[in-house]
């Protein structure tokens, strides 16, 4: 990617501020003494969460409590401003013109002041500008663990952030260096064309720049580390960010306490101050912490519980005081017994059957009358009353590929998006449809995760509801179906859930548009193509829910698959001894307010 210096704009015709700017003092709430422990089913690994490494809930939930940044979902999906951050400033629309200002006072938790140099260094690694196009990392990951192995080229520059060079997005699409300002508080983007979630970009600053300076150049002095990077950054120098790059993806992976406490600073309202691989991560309030999210409790121990049910014992005898147990009908009964109070519902993860419009492994659905026929036989109802009815009596089945059941606009899309065509199981309509198309018995080989007793059960049902139509469905599943999935040949239709990380409408444009990167199905069409254009270059929110609505309509009129229902979950915590649990549907769930949980009675 070729890196240009541009000027910022001598006058602006639009300016958007996401933060109020200054500093506001926050008086400290912590209570001495104060803890709570938590029980999490997965053990905490890497403290950077944008590798395709450290990519899961169990390092974001610690990452996210020991940072903060410009902006955080609420329990409501809602985007919450934090001005005590700082500033994200829309300076123009044509062409995207962002700045991004640290607000006075804002440090690490090593006293480092956090500033232009982390995000800079931010901007790097989350756009993937300085990237290597031409290496093939996948010859160099250790297929057991998944990281990097020791054969990885030292002289290749490679953020393994998940940036595309071939199809840009997000911070990918602002592929010139950016502008640092005099007083180094702030950086300004210039973007290569419009995009819509402009604001979700760059939530936070990043791993911090001195201390990956440090590491990369063993350099002691922060300032000469931090001015390290930012060199390496603004003269392209490829060597200097061999080994910045380098760090930045290996750096923070753990398999114990690390002897050097720098590889654990962040700057939000905790830091970690412990951590036992497979038992337990402790999180202690920041001293250094100045901002808004002002944490009440003094330590709050993560420990580490795969088995659901035995988080439950956990909470019942006062091991924990938090739990998230996997959400079944025996943990559920088991939660009764208890006493505690539990919080259920449907999560943010909702469960869909996708089928293969190219490179399937029998070529069935090419046609779009076997498609509808074959969506037609899927027995939902039955699916939501085995799978989901006994944890939440009101489940229903999903009937929008977009939007969210419960937001805003779900309910006028699912008026006219078509889907009440697949609203009951429709055999007879199945058998017109292969009979208008020419094909009898239809193979239709599905992939799934084999260890997964939900997906096994769905899996059942549709094979046996499609037989009544004259399709012959076969077992795909496998234990590493992740990897299969997109796979030429490999399957015809795939049963697996899907989270979305934001509001925003991101994850419309990479699942549905023809070069989208989590569009698995190999789904292509003019029209939605089209819509997502329009999409990704609008500014204004009721512009896009409707184009959105657009969208939603014409996969269904194009037979894309089926939404099946969104995952229920269950969280559960003992009142007695900790209030503000307030779990959001979006990651990190569970965390999203941690600095607002109180201990109802210090120890």
């Amino acid at each position: 990617m070729r890196l240009v210096r541009f000027a910022p704009l001598a006058a602006v015709a639009v300016v958007t501020t996401l933060a109020l700017s200054g500093c506001v003092g926050y008086e400290s709430e912590v209570v001495q003494g104060s803890e709570v422990s938590v029980g999490w089913d997965q053990s905490f690994f890497s403290y950077n969460d944008r590798t395709a490494y450290g990519a899961d809930p169990a390092n974001a939930n610690i990452v996210y409590a020991t940072n903060s940044g410009f902006a955080y979902y609420d329990d409501t999906s809602t985007l919450v401003k934090d001005e005590s951050f700082g500033t994200v400033t829309k300076l123009s629309d044509d062409p995207l013109i962002v700045r991004y200002t640290i607000a006075d006072g804002v440090t690490w938790s090593d006293g480092a002041a956090v500033d232009a140099a982390d995000l800079l260094l931010n901007w790097a690694a989350l756009s993937g500008a300085f990237n290597d196009p031409d290496l093939d990392t996948s010859r160099y990951v250790d297929p057991d663990s998944g990281e990097f192995t020791d054969d990885f080229p030292a002289d290749a520059v490679y953020f393994d952030s998940g940036a595309d060079p071939v199809h840009p997005r997000g911070l990918g699409l602002a592929s010139q260096l950016p502008v640092v300002s005099d007083d180094l508080k702030s950086i300004t983007l210039r973007y290569d064309e419009p995009l819509a979630d402009w604001e979700l970009a760059m939530l936070t600053a990043g791993l911090p720049a001195h201390v990956i300076g440090q590491h990369a150049f063993g350099l002691k002095d922060p300032q000469a580390a931090k001015n390290a990077v930012v060199d390496a950054i603004t003269d392209d120098d490829k060597p200097a960010l061999a080994k910045i790059s380098a760090f930045w993806n290996s750096g923070f992976n753990f398999d114990a306490m690390p002897d050097d406490p720098s590889l654990l600073v962040g700057d939000g309202p905790y830091v970690v101050t412990d951590f036992v691989p497979g038992d337990y991560v402790t999180l202690t309030a920041n001293p250094n912490y100045v901002g808004a999210r002002m944490p009440s409790i003094e330590t709050i121990s993560v420990r580490v519980i795969p088995d659901p049910l035995a988080a439950v014992q956990a909470l019942f005898n006062g091991s924990v005081q938090v739990i998230a147990p996997q959400a079944t009908e025996d943990v559920a009964a088991a939660l009764k017994t208890t006493g505690k109070t539990v919080v259920s519902g449907p999560s943010g993860t909702w469960e869909h059957l996708d089928l293969q419009f190219d490179k399937s492994k029998n070529g069935v659905f090419g046609d779009e009358r076997v498609r509808e026929a074959f969506l037609k036989t899927v027995p939902r109802l039955e699916i939501v009353k085995e799978l989901v009815s006994g944890l939440q009596k009101d489940a229903a089945p999903r009937d929008s590929q977009v939007f969210t059941p419960g937001t805003a606009d779900y309910d006028s899309a699912v008026e006219g998006n078509g889907s009440d065509a697949y609203a009951d199981v429709d055999i007879d309509g199945a058998k017109e449809l292969l009979a208008e198309a020419g094909v009898a018995s239809p193979q239709v080989c599905i992939l799934y995760q084999a260890a997964n007793p939900r997906r096994v059960t769905e899996f059942e049902l549709i094979q046996k509801s499609a037989a009544l139509a004259g399709f012959t469905v076969t077992d795909c599943s496998s234990t590493d179906w992740r990897d299969q999935l997109g796979s030429a040949g490999a399957y015809d239709a795939a049963l697996y859930g899907w989270q979305p990380t934001n509001a925003g409408v991101s994850s419309t444009i990479e699942a549905f548009s023809t070069d989208g990167r989590t569009n698995l199905s190999h789904y292509s069409s003019a029209k939605v193509d089209g819509l997502i254009a329009d999409l990704s270059s609008s500014f204004d929110p009721a512009e896009q829910v409707t184009i959105e609505k657009q969208v939603d309509a014409q996969l269904w009129a194009d037979a894309f698959g089926l939404p099946l229902y969104q995952h229920p979950a269950l969280y559960a915590y003992d009142k007695k001894a900790v209030s503000g649990i307030s779990p959001a549907v979006l990651p990190p769930t569970l965390f999203w307010n941690v600095w607002d949980w109180k201990a109802v009675s210090a120890g």
